[in-house]
């Protein structure tokens, strides 16, 4: 075998450990930075040989000069591979500390199409993908043409955050610009889209060489904003691969995944199927989706996300090619919700097609997988009325956990 890569992986949400013990059990050495809250969750220790630790100020933000002069420290002992931002909130960092340190993977500008809304936007526009209507806020003069062309209700959203965090729903111009002033001096870090109603689907897979080798397409059953502002139930269904759904989504996406440049790794997008029946391109990421999205695809496909994305970097680092697994064909759904007993007893789910289920305090979720993809959606929608009659409880938005 040749000489061991080094792997630093960076997270600063507990997450990843199927990437660091598939790096390890490769024979390669895996490096871990977190956040210093994190020191007692259940990292996959026996894969990680060095775990650093930085703390995060009042905001939940580390100091990436701090951050810059330990990585500069810890490469005067021996090259690194690879740096991998296992978060959204660690790309765009990531891709910096990769152009200072000019070690390969994904720079700032590319990252900005998988982190910034904004870019995401532009982007999708000038490849000519179907988006809804958008505007900056970088001028008032470009608001106001926004508002005169783009019947409402419109959302405003950050361009940094992930998932559904921080956005709002506006119905009125009043309502806008009341929404806009409360922004302060942070207008430019927002932007205004038009809201369009419909089914929000996700696409989930892997990018090797800069071509989609893997995919997955599926559909929430409740959209994420419904989720994280209305204190729901979170839940999706894979679709099968012949679909007329699944084959646009599939075109559609490679589409974007190329234009926005995606050499390797994993990726979630994001789409809405609108009242015309044509989909409109929401959001994309570079990294495997949260809210065990991941487990969903692995039920239904045999295929482990986090891992083969390990293996994708492998293979890119050692200047090897790379081959996925053949997948399976199986329905998987999820249903995932904060609960109101710290441990819930969930036992009596005890349908055999329950493959999964969440071990995480105060919350309750499981996942099932059939043949039948009728069979997997009747169990979600019955499954799902059970927990929010026995087990259901809501946080403000802020404080929940999903981030598809």
């Amino acid at each position: 075998m040749s000489t061991p890569l080094k792997f630093l992986c960076i997270s600063r949400f507990f997450k990843g450990e199927a990437f660091m013990e598939a790096v390890h059990d490769a024979g390669h050495q895996v490096m871990l930075l977190t956040s210093s809250k994190l020191k007692k969750e259940a990292w996959p220790w026996k894969a990680i040989s060095e775990v650093f630790y930085i703390d995060e100020d009042r905001q939940g933000r580390w100091n990436m000069d701090h951050v810059q002069q330990g990585l500069a420290h810890l490469l005067r002992k021996g090259k690194i591979d690879r740096l991998i931002a296992m978060d959204d909130f660690d790309v765009d960092k990531v891709a910096a500390l990769r152009e200072h340190f000019r070690i390969p993977g994904m720079g700032q500008t590319t990252s900005r199409h998988f982190r910034d809304k904004l870019a995401m936007r532009i982007m999708a526009e000038e490849s000519k993908l179907p988006i809804p209507a958008f505007s900056s806020l970088f001028t008032q003069e470009g608001i106001e043409e926004f508002i005169k062309n783009v019947d409402a209700p419109w959302i405003l959203k950050p361009r940094s955050a992930a998932s559904a965090r921080g956005i709002t729903k506006v119905k009125t111009e009043q309502e806008l610009w009341k929404a806009i002033a409360s922004l302060k001096g942070e207008w430019h870090g927002y932007l205004v889209e038009q809201f369009r109603p419909g089914q929000v689907f996700h696409v989930d897979g892997l990018v090797s060489k800069n071509k989609v080798v893997f995919t997955k397409c599926s559909g929430y059953l409740d959209t994420p904003l419904e989720v994280a502002q209305g204190g729901g139930i979170f839940r999706s269904q894979t679709l099968s691969d012949d679909s007329t759904d699944a084959k646009a989504l599939v075109k559609l996406n490679t589409k974007l995944l190329k234009s926005f440049g995606l050499q390797e790794g994993a990726f979630h997008s994001e789409y809405i199927k609108g009242e015309d029946g044509k989909f409109y391109f929401l959001e994309t990421s570079s990294r495997v989706g949260g809210a065990h999205i991941a487990e969903m695809v692995e039920a239904a496909t045999g295929v482990n996300l986090w891992q083969e994305w390990a293996n994708i970097e492998i293979a890119s680092a050692s200047s090897k090619s790379y081959k996925v697994p053949k997948a399976k064909k199986n329905n998987a759904g999820i249903v995932l919700s904060l609960c109101r007993y710290k441990r819930p007893d969930d036992s009596d789910f005890d349908d055999k097609e329950v493959v999964w289920r969440l071990e995480k305090d105060w919350h309750i979720g499981l996942i099932l997988a059939s043949r039948s993809a009728k069979k997997v959606k009747d169990l979600l929608v019955a499954y799902s009325e059970r927990i929010a009659a026995d087990y259901h409880a809501s946080l403000p938005e802020e404080k929940t956990s999903y981030n598809p």
